[in-house]
């Protein structure tokens, strides 16, 4: 019996030296499981039956999969730019420095956007748009990105004054204001306004009411497109960037709220409006203040403070060919009647049912100089803010209301023209191509 115990002792022992080990493998492969299932969860990858992975967490996911995707270029298509002169080599080197006021700001937080602001050359209406930033509850979370369209000394001086957040300068460096003698500057030789070539024995393509180019009204559709193609595809600082970026033009005020109300429009757009491509901080129409509605509501894309992500952006790029040829020198109509009708599905976007920016811009190059509106040029903005205006107020808990009768720009408008020179057509649809092809050629 001694012998019978003592061999049981022996063997219990031997089994617990051999589960210890064991035991100390499956604690650590649970480990390593739940860590896996952790950083799953958190790349939108995979979810256990009823967790809670956040809107943001799952948009993330599906945008860096689609961001991955290769780039179908048309193989048959050569693209070309501009041989650049001093000013235009010195200001891409400027586009390569890094963002000011980094030691002030170091830290770019989770969840923040990026914000691009495009300008040309109305300093009284940049200094109001950079007082109305400088305003904006959790602009000193954001990056700014300022892209000029061409280089106007008092327009940059105003930018580098700008100490509230990090920014970045950069200047289309193929920009018409350029190129004072050249493509696509005026060139000598080049055809103007009714001009019949053969008469003239001049050179240039007219649109499609006979015009022919001029370079001051083509640059406002090549700096949007040449700065859309950079900032998601050209810059290191956003052309890994899968989050929304939020853009603005130098004739947009700005209200406090605007940032706060962007990120909440975020958050909510995939489970609120999983059909909205981009969110809006004012209605499509310019004049309109919003309903006042406690609800969101859904309409078609503006062109005031709008942000979409990555994944919209290469929808539209892969129109570019549809942009680039269409006869139109504004880049907003030239998005409402030709490429968002492409997509196949109405292309909503969702706001607040208050604005967070208002268009003041009254003499600029699209308005004229109505006398029913009033100018700001003297550098006096007249938007007046309710404090509701100052404080996010956009609630989760709200419904959507959808406007499905779009008004405005649609598929049919033909186009009001200023975009029918072959040249300005090739040399947009090269914007597109540019940070995609190893060495463009220089005409």
């Amino acid at each position: 019996m001694a012998t019978s115990s003592s061999s049981h002792q022996h063997h219990r022992a031997r089994l617990r030296s051999r589960a210890a080990p064991l035991f100390a493998v499956v604690v650590l492969a649970v480990l390593a499981l739940t860590a896996f299932l952790r950083a799953s969860i958190r790349a939108g990858g995979l979810a256990p039956p009823g967790a809670s992975v956040s809107a943001a967490d799952r948009a993330a996911a599906r945008n860096q999969t689609i961001a991955q995707r290769k780039i179908l270029l048309d193989p048959s298509f050569t693209p070309r730019l501009p041989r650049q002169s001093a000013l235009s080599l010195s200001l891409a080197q400027r586009n390569a420095l890094p963002p000011r006021n980094a030691a002030r700001f170091p830290r770019l937080p989770e969840g923040h956007l990026k914000i691009v602001l495009y300008v040309h050359n109305r300093p009284r209406y940049l200094r109001l748009v950079v007082d109305s930033l400088s305003r904006v509850d959790g602009i000193d979370e954001a990056l700014l990105v300022v892209s000029h369209d061409g280089y106007f000394p008092e327009m940059d001086e105003i930018v580098k004054g700008i100490t509230f957040c990090q920014v970045k300068q950069i200047f289309a460096p193929y920009s018409p204001h350029l190129f004072p003698d050249s493509f696509p500057g005026v060139t000598a030789g080049d055809c103007r306004d009714k001009d019949k070539a053969a008469e003239k024995r001049c050179q240039g393509n007219p649109d499609q009411y006979g015009n022919h180019r001029a370079p001051r009204i083509v640059s406002l559709k090549h700096h949007w497109w040449w700065m859309m193609n950079t900032v998601w595809d050209g810059l290191g600082e956003t052309s890994d960037f899968d989050g929304h970026i939020l853009f603005i033009e130098e004739d947009h005020y700005i209200f406090p709220n605007a940032y706060r109300n962007a990120q909440l429009l975020v958050d909510l757009k995939p489970e609120k409006c999983p059909q909205c491509y981009a969110v809006n901080l004012a209605p499509s129409d310019v004049k309109a203040k919003g309903e006042g509605w406690e609800s969101m509501i859904a309409e078609k894309m503006g062109n005031i403070g709008y942000a979409f992500n990555r994944t919209v952006w290469r929808k539209i790029h892969a129109k570019a060919k549809q942009f680039c040829s269409f006869d139109e020198y504004n880049w907003d109509i030239t998005m409402w009647a030709t490429v968002y009708p492409s997509f196949g599905a109405p292309v909503y976007s969702l706001r607040g049912p208050r604005r967070s920016a208002a268009h003041f811009g009254k003499c600029g190059l699209h308005q004229g100089h109505d006398p029913g509106n009033v100018c700001v040029d003297n550098g006096v903005g007249a938007v007046e803010l309710d404090a509701i205006d100052k404080v996010a107020n956009i609630k989760p808990d709200w419904p959507v209301h959808i406007i499905r009768k779009q008004q405005g720009y649609q598929a049919g408008f033909k186009g009001w023209g200023g975009w029918g020179d072959r040249r300005d057509q090739e040399l947009c649809l090269s914007f597109a191509y540019m940070y995609h092809v190893k060495d463009p050629l220089s005409a």
